[in-house]
């Protein structure tokens, strides 16, 4: 429906690429949160396949049209034809090919224009396309807001949404039996750590591979997974035979029983080279899950050194494994870790909250929409209530899961200290952040892509210019 109708407002998501991943299930998420009376969604996909037909199964009408940095002119014009005749109100795109074919179709056809950044930051491509069509730029991490802002993109033209968990659907639960461990042929108490995660070169699996070799050295009675499916999947195999971990480091696959899954670890490691906000840190933290975490992109905004896990540098395996070994190795360390994680995840990370700053910002950018007059449009993000009544609950809960911990984090806190200034970020959050830099910035974050946009969206490199078209039957995860 067009703004004079008073319809709700009609939101064409971009999608530039059809695998089920962190930004798909990102995407599938806000459109499952989204109010329907005063949100109504339609996509264009560049191939059909699971994450096409997930977005059917919720309602979303679909169109698939062929993407490239370099759009074709049929996929331009079906994208006009298609915001002119259903009366889309605004273009949403994520990944930069998405950006280029909704930023031309909306300078076309005088729609604005939301370009979700998932990546650490943006790409050569979504800059050249922000500068000449005036889109706004989304990110979904403070290092990305502020690498954005280095790059020359205009305050007023950019914000920071963080992105959320869904901490009802992922959250600590006893172990099934039989569970996992069962599955595997292993000892029903056998210690099992974690990777979950695309298998591919900026996600570092090889470098958890290289940790878990050194980790099950100095454990015989511990066990691995790998969780997740990508062009590295051979590779690692050799590599855990060569190391001589094969037997003991399992890959799993795509697996649909995350909730279920995430809690039957011990701890979740995170070895990726380039990221933003990573869905499964998000995910394992809600679980109540330690996280033992390289530092890059938006993690350290995620993991709290030495109450919610820790960090260290990327490709540091062998930190990775002392890590990984202590927590093993101290059950009450580990459970109040998880603990803390858990009460972090509840308070800074909940899904709800990240679905209402984006809908508060796609008000503001489609501020003469009738179904938008409600919902704070007019004024600056900066002013747009930060706290609900929902996220004051939370809070309360997190509070009292730290009261429930702090009898004993000081025992596990020998090495543990925060880090200088790590407080300070805390408090602040990331909600408000960018009220100092142009009244834009409504939250602090993971995304992704977290799939570090796919790949850090590479640069516009070849892997990522190949990746939208020809693995729409691939089934993938965080």
């Amino acid at each position: 429906m067009s703004k004079q109708s008073g319809g709700p407002l009609h939101v064409l998501e971009v999608v530039g690429n059809a695998i089920v991943g962190g930004m798909e299930t990102w995407v599938q998420q806000l459109i499952e949160r989204m109010p329907p009376e005063r949100v109504r969604f339609t996509a264009l996909c560049p191939a059909d396949g699971p994450f096409a037909e997930g977005l059917r199964a919720q309602g979303v009408d679909v169109v698939i049209v062929p993407m490239a940095d370099d759009p074709r002119w049929t996929s331009l014009q079906t994208t006009v034809a298609l915001v002119q005749a259903t009366g889309v109100d605004l273009l949403h795109a994520h990944l930069p090919r998405a950006h280029v074919l909704a930023g031309l179709a909306g300078r076309l056809t005088g729609r604005p224009v939301l370009a979700t950044i998932h990546g650490r930051e943006p790409t050569v491509l979504d800059l050249e396309v922000q500068r000449a069509v005036d889109s706004h730029l989304s990110v979904v991490c403070r290092p990305s807001y502020h690498s954005a802002l280095g790059l020359g993109v205009a305050p007023g033209r950019l914000s920071c949404e963080p992105n959320g968990v869904d901490t009802t659907r992922f959250r600590p639960r006893p172990r099934p039996e039989p569970g996992l461990r069962a599955a595997l042929g292993l000892p029903a108490h056998t210690p099992l750590a974690g990777f979950v995660g695309r298998l591919s070169p900026e996600k570092g699996p090889d470098v958890f591979v290289r940790a878990m070799q050194l980790l099950l050295g100095r454990r015989p009675d511990a066990q691995a997974v790998v969780v997740g499916d990508g062009p590295m999947r051979a590779g690692l195999a050799r590599l855990a035979a060569e190391l001589g971990v094969a037997a003991r480091l399992h890959f799993l696959g795509v697996r649909e029983d995350m909730p279920a899954l995430y809690p039957e670890l011990d701890l979740l490691v995170s070895s990726s080279h380039a990221e933003a906000m990573p869905l499964a840190v998000m995910e394992g933290m809600a679980s109540g899950l330690p996280v033992v975490a390289t530092r890059v992109g938006g993690v350290p905004e995620l993991v709290e050194q030495g109450s919610t896990g820790w960090l260290v540098a990327p490709g540091d395996f062998n930190d990775i494994a002392g890590h990984c070994a202590a927590l093993l190795a101290d059950p009450g360390l580990r459970s109040r870790m998880g603990q803390q994680a858990r009460a972090r995840a509840v308070r800074r990370l909940d899904l709800a909250d990240c679905v209402d700053r984006v809908a508060a910002l796609m008000a503001r950018l489609a501020g003469g929409h009738p179904a938008c007059r409600t919902w704070g449009v007019g004024a600056p993000a900066g002013d747009i209530q930060e706290i609900t009544m929902s996220q004051q609950n939370r809070n309360e809960e997190g509070q009292r899961s730290n009261q429930a911990s702090q009898g004993g984090q000081q025992g596990g806190s020998q090495g543990s200290q925060r880090q200088p200034g790590q407080q300070q970020q805390d408090n602040q959050g990331g909600q408000g952040q960018q009220r100092q830099e142009g009244g834009q910035g409504q939250g602090q974050q993971r995304g992704g892509r977290e799939d570090s946009q796919r790949g850090q969206e590479g640069g516009r490199n070849e892997a990522s210019r190949d990746q939208g078209q020809g693995q729409g039957g691939q089934r993938q995860q965080r």
